[in-house]
């Protein structure tokens, strides 16, 4: 027993329950918590800056019981299973396990609470219909209202659902002997002979998925560096369920499948505008985590330099874009269920920690999150601002294997020429600096990283020898860029977007270096000729000259 409190686990004193000053209205809002966010266990007996209880410990079997008894007339719609436990230094403690709700549990005075990371949070106000609305007492993917029949299903959609299933390694091979229409009440996509909301959703025919009202309609919409849309794909007809629609939209959009050329070596590699894993979970992440019981579109607005994905509904209470990184709240469970075994997610509240490794892998910056008063926007980056992390990654992942926190922790730093443990922390989304070390793991004992200072003043940074070898030593950050990196950068830019302005390019090379030093740089290739202008003040644009390659810029001084 030496795991840490989590949004999961939680421990207290056995005086909390026993003696003369008991209280068991704080043990009721704290199996509240859990029974609203994923169910957990209390570790009754068991001090919070311990491990294990007192040796000399002894629970009378009476008091599960009363723990069970008290806890039931204190609640609403909670359940709870106290078990006798013995630790191995011989004391005694209550492991008091809470499933999760089915519905909306409260306290039996009608406080409502939620577990979120490892403290107890009360919720009021709107939070408390938006909390009644997540949490049904019959979930909305097992509702059967459409009346629809399991033998109108499209008989392809289920063969082919079936038969990715039983290829799948993380289905048992019990359920792999089931047949179709078993498998289909296994995975709660049928109740009897009629087809659950989340039936119709995955093996349901066009009609009747236009009937559910919220079966996803995706749009995607290409705009160009002036905002002006110029291409639109769109899936509206209901022909595929969200499992198809994965595949299809990726083939579908051929910006996906573009690619650049940086330079490596006396050689060019060939790196991806977008990874294809960074797509589909963001794809995967619309569909799985959307509220079905909420209409609206999900859309795709490709810019220039970055995808931008907005899916209908906030994030699940007790997520934020400041903590999802660490936080995850089940919506659909049906449905992410079935995306797990057919190996299309991995486990709960890993997709966002894929996009930050895949990201930062690939020399790109972090996943940016947005709430907006009744959508979620993720926004990924296309453009690669340091090149040389992907090989300098590689050759550490190669080398050490490193874990994925490891891999996130090393390429936000060798994007940096140093960061403060603080801002790092902010990176992160952590609490405290403190809370850094199981994402540092062993990157200072390997001496990917070193450290400088102490305490506040902490500082983390790359040693200038494996900086040298990726070459990043000449840039690691582009708010102190030199100037010839950035009229570089400026170059690049305008072979790709000819005849922009000067804030358009500033948005696309990087809005963080600043005004008067982009400015500068500008100027000075109008003045070398290397660049044209015309026009004047906002509606001045600027072109390569005729014969000027924008990879002539690498040698710029």
């Amino acid at each position: 027993m030496t795991s840490r409190e989590s949004h999961h686990l939680d421990r207290k004193s056995l005086r909390l329950v026993t003696g003369s000053k008991t209280d068991f209205d704080a043990l009721a809002q704290d199996c509240v918590c859990f029974a609203n966010a994923v169910g957990g266990t209390l570790l009754i007996g068991v001090e919070n800056d311990t491990d294990a209880p007192p040796a000399s410990q002894r629970i009378v079997p009476s008091l599960l019981d009363r723990i069970r008894k008290r806890v039931g007339e204190l609640t609403v719609n909670v359940q709870v299973a106290p078990e006798l436990k013995r630790h191995e230094n011989g004391g005694e403690y209550i492991a008091l396990i809470v499933p999760r709700a089915q519905g909306v549990a409260s306290t039996s005075d009608g406080r409502y609470f939620l577990r979120v990371g490892d403290t107890c949070r009360p919720i009021v106000g709107d939070d408390v219909m938006r909390l009644a609305n997540e949490r049904p007492a019959t979930p909305w993917e097992m509702m059967t209202s459409l009346g629809v029949q399991s033998a109108d299903a499209d008989s392809a959609k289920v063969i082919d659902l079936c038969a990715r299933l039983r290829a799948s390694d993380r289905v048992k091979a019990s359920v792999k002997e089931k047949t179709n229409d078993e498998l289909l009440a296994h995975y709660a996509l049928a109740a009897g002979n009629v087809l659950t909301n989340l039936g119709v959703l995955l093996v349901g025919g066009k009609h009747d998925c236009a009937n559910l009202g919220s079966a996803p309609i995706v749009q995607a919409i290409k705009y160009d560096e002036r905002e002006v849309k110029v291409a639109k794909w769109c899936w509206d007809d209901w022909a595929q369920s969200p499992i198809e629609l994965i595949d299809a939209i990726w083939e579908g959009i051929p910006d996906f499948r573009e690619s650049y050329e940086i330079p490596d070596g006396m050689f060019r590699t060939q790196l991806p505008a977008y990874d294809k894993l960074v797509v589909r979970e963001l794809l995967v992440n619309a569909f799985v985590h959307r509220p079905y019981t909420q209409r609206g579109d999900i859309y795709l607005n490709l810019h220039p330099d970055r995808l931008e994905v907005v899916n209908p509904g906030r994030l699940p209470i007790g997520v934020t874009p400041q903590n999802i990184l660490h936080e995850s709240r089940r919506r659909n469970d049906g449905l992410t269920r079935i995306f797990h075994d057919l190996k299309l997610m991995e486990r709960e509240g890993s997709g966002i920690d894929l996009l930050f490794e895949r990201l930062l892998a690939s020399g790109r910056q972090r996943p940016t999150i947005r709430e907006g008063i009744d959508s979620v926007h993720v926004t990924v980056s296309r453009r690669v601002i340091q090149p040389g992390v992907v090989n300098l990654l590689a050759e550490a992942d190669r080398r050490y294997s490193l874990t994925q926190r490891e891999r996130i922790t090393f390429a936000l730093i060798a994007q940096t020429e140093g960061i403060a443990a603080v801002k790092l922390g902010l990176e992160l989304e952590l609490p405290e600096p403190a809370a850094l070390r199981p994402w540092l793991g062993r990157l200072l004992t390997w001496g990917l990283i070193e450290q400088s200072g102490r305490t506040s003043a902490t500082r983390y940074f790359v040693p200038p020898g494996l900086l040298r070898n990726a070459g990043l030593d000449a840039l690691t950050t582009l708010t102190r860029v030199q100037p010839h990196r950035l009229r570089a950068l400026i170059l690049e830019d305008l072979e790709r977007f000819p005849d922009s302005s000067k804030a358009d390019i500033w948005r696309r090379v990087g809005p963080e270096i600043p005004e008067r030093t982009f400015r500068r740089a500008l100027e000075e290739l109008v003045e070398s000729g290397r660049v044209t202008a015309r026009g004047e003040t906002r509606a001045r644009r600027f072109n390569l000259k005729p014969g000027v390659s924008g990879h002539e810029g690498h040698g710029v001084q």
